[in-house]
């Protein structure tokens, strides 16, 4: 079990695309400080950290969005594996989508460097603990990560909470999985003059027998700043990414 709070210094890289969706008057997204318990709770065994290799490969079908989503296939897999760990491709391809980022991950689930939303890329000094292993029913972990933004040469803090909510069964593309689910609460460090930081809800189903997730939805809003009586939620985000595939690696 990790400490509830912690603090960790974090550098960030620069590297901004933000998808702006729908500008919709919404209930605001769960405070970071409150225990969201959305999704399973049954209990069960820890789970391992997982045996990553060379060529381990998730394949996602993914869609992001309200009326008329973008869709877009995403490929992550491990390109290299050595004493300084993992090098993970994420390659997004489709109609309107065509870009490919390399994640940094020293073991798996602490990231090095790699994006928490969109393609955003950050880097972590100590690495972020996306996932701490082993997983199990209750567990959870808070933290504020320090960050540094070279592109603008701001720093800013990132608010990161994670519970994970229990065991169950999760089927996607006709197989059933043995699934821990993981409640993430994000706040960003994007905060501007005229808009409040990015908020992100994500819930994770990660399944140990592929050493990764099955299915990610992921949500995120902004206000813009002003009389808070009539702000408006931009949703920047409303994602849903679907395991296709996994391909074990040598």
């Amino acid at each position: 079990m990790t400490s509830p709070d912690r603090s960790r210094d974090v550098i960030v890289d620069p590297l901004r695309r933000r998808l702006l969706l729908a500008a919709v008057v919404t209930p605001t997204l769960p405070l970071l400080s409150a225990c969201a318990a959305t999704g399973s709770t049954g209990d069960g065994p820890a789970a391992k950290a997982p045996d990553w290799r060379l060529g381990d490969r998730w394949t996602y079908a993914v869609s992001d969005g309200f009326r008329s989503p973008v869709v877009w296939t995403e490929t992550r897999e491990i390109i290299a594996a050595g004493a300084e760990g993992f090098q993970l491709r994420v390659t997004q391809k489709g109609p309107t989508v065509d870009s490919t980022r390399i994640e940094h991950w020293p073991s798996p689930g602490q990231l090095r460097s790699g994006a928490l939303m969109d393609n955003e890329m950050r880097s972590f000094t100590p690495p972020l603990p996306r996932f701490e292993f082993p997983l199990a029913a209750g567990q959870r972990w808070s933290l504020f990560a320090n960050s540094f933004d070279p592109a603008t040469g701001t720093t800013g803090q990132i608010n990161y909470f994670v519970r994970v909510t229990g065991w169950d069964k999760t089927t996607v593309g006709g197989t059933t999985y043995e699934t821990l689910g993981l409640r993430l609460l994000i706040r960003l460090d994007d905060e501007t003059f005229w808009r409040n930081a990015t908020e992100c809800n994500q819930l994770f189903h990660y399944a140990p027998s592929i050493g990764g997730t099955v299915l990610e939805e992921r949500d995120a809003q902004y206000f813009e700043k002003g009389d808070m009586r009539s702000a408006i939620a931009i949703r920047s985000q409303h994602a849903r990414f679907e395991l296709t595939e996994f391909r074990r690696g040598g």
